[in-house]
Order: structure tokens, then C-alpha cells, then sequence
């Protein structure tokens, strides 16, 4: 048990945490940088500590300085958010050693799933469907590297084991380019993962992204809150997310729901976790497995009516789960748009004074934002400055919601991608649901052609 938990981290999420935070009665402390010393999570904060200059590295990505922090306000636990260092093995080892409690998985299940050969190879082990390729990491010897893309069929696309961000891969139409990629790709994943190691797997051409959100205590029990569709991406980042996913089995989804929360207990994991899947042609594979809290968990949140920050906090605190999974039921529909303070065309980030800012409301629409009239975006940090998120008791109706949501949204001072939602909001094929995660490129291309 604990009362006072560190939030090593900023912006909505810092905000969103420090609420269930107070909800469960417990204090809370804010860590921060020189550049955010008047931001809202520093304000609602009982207590609030600067941990260093504007840059990340020297602030938020500063476990010794979060750490020391820690030390000296009294805080218990320290819950990482997304981001920073919330995929960090060694800094959550770091926390556990100086005697306070990391709220999400041990260390040994964040270094597993970071590596994605042993992610994979456990996946396999609890019978969850991986993408077709041999189970170890790629081999030295080309002629090996060689069959080993000929046995799975080309396209091939060859991943570094400790990347993520969609860095440190590439696509592979042919046995003559592959082993070119194999080398370029081997040093981009040594040079930003500190590792080398790659594996190859079958390229899908058209899938969709597809996740399911478990959620795991430390008495046995695994749930899973349904699906989540983040198909609507940009150079492998997301930008708009929806649960359920539209238009696959609901039988089929249960399944491999199943299969995550296994694997789940087999490992012994415990908090939030998401399994990210592609999906195509009525089959799942899976990719990997974020082990933190999502940006877009609002919209499971939405669809089952469950606090999976609340409940994350609890299981650290060593509660079991508050419900089983007969009790988890998926109602309705819910859209998350990613609103960043960045040019709608070009995709620049847009830092700066925000002059007005008039949030939308009504019936099922909530807004995650630590952003207000007066405030600055500063230039050091990801630019998302808020997530609109609507719910209907269909999809028709979560969209109708989302649409008006934001025409009543106004930012002024800096620009935003809330003209680009809009317009997504108007195209076909997206309402239509079931898009693949190359359709928001394609789009792009034809509007600028």
C-alpha cells in the first residue's frame, strides 16, 4: 500500500493520472522541467518539484533526478504515464531498489516484450497467432538470412528487436535488396536501440491495427476490455483511434482475447498492457506489446465503463481486480482524435502561445487536455495538446458527435490538425470502417496531387 505517488511525467497524461490519483484518496507529486513550471499539473499538484532544464534528457528522460526527487517529497510509488521512461526495465528496477513501488509490470516482463524475437517467442508459447517468420533473431551468415526470408515469401520486412516508434525497419520486395537492408537496418537499430539484433517476418500489404487492452492483477486474474482499432496512422503514428474495432467477429475477437490474457498469466504480468495485432484478411498477428498506459485508452475506457488508470493504481497497491471478465461488456462506440499543435498540411510542429481556447461538450464527449488560454507549447516536447473523444450507442453516432465536437473546438494563436480531423471525418471510405493502415497516406497523397 502507498499514499503519495510521483507522476515521472507531463501534459495530459500527468493530468489524467493525478485525477484518479485524488479519486482514490492519494497525494500526488509533479515532477518538472524549467519550460513547464506553469502548467496545470504543476498547479493541482500537492506537491511539485523542478527536475532539470527544458530538454528532456536533462528532465523527464532523468531518472536519477526523478529519482532523487522521489527521495525527498516521500513519495511511495512512481507511476511513469507513457512515453519517457515508462518502457524503461532499468529505471523501474532503479525505483524497486530504492524501496518504492513501479506502477506497471516488473522489469523482467518490460525487458521481455521490449525485445521482440522474446516477445514473440512467448506469444507463441501461449498459442497467440504471430506474424509468419522463424522465431529467433536474423543470423550473421547471409546465405542463412537468405533462406530464411525465401521460407516465409516475399514481401519480407526486416525489424530491429529493440525498436519501436516504427524506427528501425524496412520492407523487402526481393531476395536482391534484402541483405542491403539487413546491413543499413542492423546499423540504424545499433545506433538508436543499442542493439543490434534483427528478425525478419512476412510483410502484410493491406492490414489494419488492431489491439486489445488487458488488464492483470497480482492474484491471478486477467482481463481483457475489448478491441481498439488505431488503423488511421501517419508514418507508423497514430492519429485517430476507435474501439471496438469495426467489422470483425465479435466470436473472432473473444478468441484471441483470450489468448492475450493467458499469455498474460503464464508470464505473470500484472497492470495495463496492449497487444497490437495487424489484422487482414480475418486473421490476427500479432506485432507486440506496449507495456504501459496508451494514449488512447479513453476510448476502452468509454466502451466498458472502466477506470484502467484507477484499476492500474490499485493493483500496485496489491488490491485485486474490482470486476471479472463476465462483468466486462462493450457498449456502444467511442473515436479518439489526436489534436497536436502542428501545421494540418505539412505536419510541422507549430509550438507557441495559445491566445483562445474554447473546448467542445455535450452528451458523450470528453476532452483530455492540460492546455489553456495563456499557455505556451513549448518546442522540447511531442506536440499532442489534447484528445477529443466522443461515445454514441453506435459508431454512426460516436461520428455524428466527433463532427460537432470539433466545430465547437476553437484554438487560436497556434495552429493545430483539428482542419485535418474534420476532414477525415468527411471521407468515405474511413466512415465506411475498416480501413487499413496505409489508406491515411493514400489519402494524403491524393489531396496534395
Amino acid at each position: 500500500m502507498f499514499n503519495k505517488v510521483l507522476i515521472a511525467n507531463r501534459g495530459e497524461i500527468a493530468l489524467r493520472i493525478q485525477r484518479a490519483c485524488r479519486e482514490l484518496g492519494l497525494e500526488t507529486v509533479a515532477v518538472y522541467s524549467e519550460a513547464d513550471a506553469d502548467t496545470r499539473h504543476v498547479r493541482f499538484a500537492d506537491q511539485a518539484l523542478c527536475i532539470g532544464p527544458a530538454a528532456a534528457g536533462q528532465s523527464y528522460l532523468n531518472g536519477a533526478a526523478i529519482l532523487f526527487a522521489a527521495h525527498v517529497s516521500g513519495a511511495e510509488a512512481v507511476h511513469p504515464g507513457y512515453g519517457f521512461l515508462s518502457e524503461n526495465a532499468d529505471f523501474a528496477e532503479q525505483v524497486e531498489a530504492a524501496g518504492m513501488i513501479f506502477i506497471g509490470p516488473e522489469p523482467r516482463s518490460i525487458r521481455t516484450m521490449g525485445d521482440k524475437v522474446a516477445a514473440k517467442r512467448a506469444m507463441r508459447a501461449a498459442g497467440v497467432p504471430c506474424v509468419p517468420g522463424p522465431e529467433g533473431g536474423l543470423p550473421e551468415d547471409p546465405q542463412s538470412i537468405l533462406k530464411a526470408a525465401a521460407e516465409i515469401g516475399y514481401p519480407v520486412i526486416v525489424k530491429a528487436a529493440g525498436g519501436g516508434g516504427g524506427r528501425g525497419m524496412r520492407v523487402v520486395p526481393d531476395a536482391g535488396q534484402l541483405l542491403d537492408a539487413v546491413a543499413v537496418t542492423r546499423e540504424e537499430a545499433r545506433r538508436a536501440f543499442g542493439k543490434p539484433e534483427l528478425y525478419v517476418e512476412k510483410f502484410l500489404e493491406h492490414p489494419r491495427h488492431v489491439e486489445i487492452q488487458v488488464l492483470c492483477d497480482t492474484h491471478g486474474n486477467a482481463l481483457w476490455l475489448g478491441s481498439r482499432d488505431c488503423s488511421m496512422q501517419r508514418r507508423h503514428q497514430k492519429v485517430l483511434e476507435e474501439a471496438p474495432a469495426p467489422g470483425i467477429d465479435a466470436d473472432l475477437v473473444r478468441q484471441v482475447g483470450e489468448r492475450c490474457v493467458e499469455a498474460c498469466r503464464q508470464n505473470g504480468y500484472r497492470g495495463v498492457g496492449t497487444f497490437e495485432f495487424l489484422y487482414e484478411n480475418g486473421e490476427f498477428y500479432f506485432i507486440e506489446m506496449n507495456t504501459r498506459l496508451q494514449v488512447e485508452h479513453p476510448v476502452t475506457e468509454m466502451t466498458s465503463g472502466i477506470d484502467v488508470v484507477r484499476e492500474q493504481i490499485r493493483v500496485a497497491q496489491g488490491h485485486a481486480l474490482s470486476m471479472s471478465q463476465a462483468d466486462v461488456v462493450t457498449q456502444g462506440h467511442a473515436l479518439e482524435c489526436r489534436i497536436n499543435a502542428e501545421d494540418p498540411s505539412t505536419f510541422m510542429p507549430c509550438p507557441g502561445r495559445v491566445s483562445h481556447w474554447e473546448l467542445p461538450g455535450g452528451n458523450g464527449v470528453r476532452v483530455d487536455s492540460h492546455m489553456s488560454a495563456g499557455l505556451t507549447v513549448p518546442p522540447y516536447y511531442d506536440s499532442l495538446i489534447a484528445k477529443v473523444v466522443t461515445h454514441g450507442a453506435s459508431r454512426a453516432e460516436a461520428l455524428a458527435r466527433m463532427r460537432i465536437a470539433l466545430s465547437e473546438m476553437r484554438i487560436e494563436g497556434i495552429r493545430t490538425n483539428v482542419p485535418l480531423h474534420r476532414a477525415v471525418l468527411d471521407d468515405n471510405d474511413f466512415c465506411a470502417g475498416g480501413v487499413d493502415i496505409h489508406h491515411l497516406e493514400r489519402w494524403l497523397a491524393r489531396r496534395t496531387n
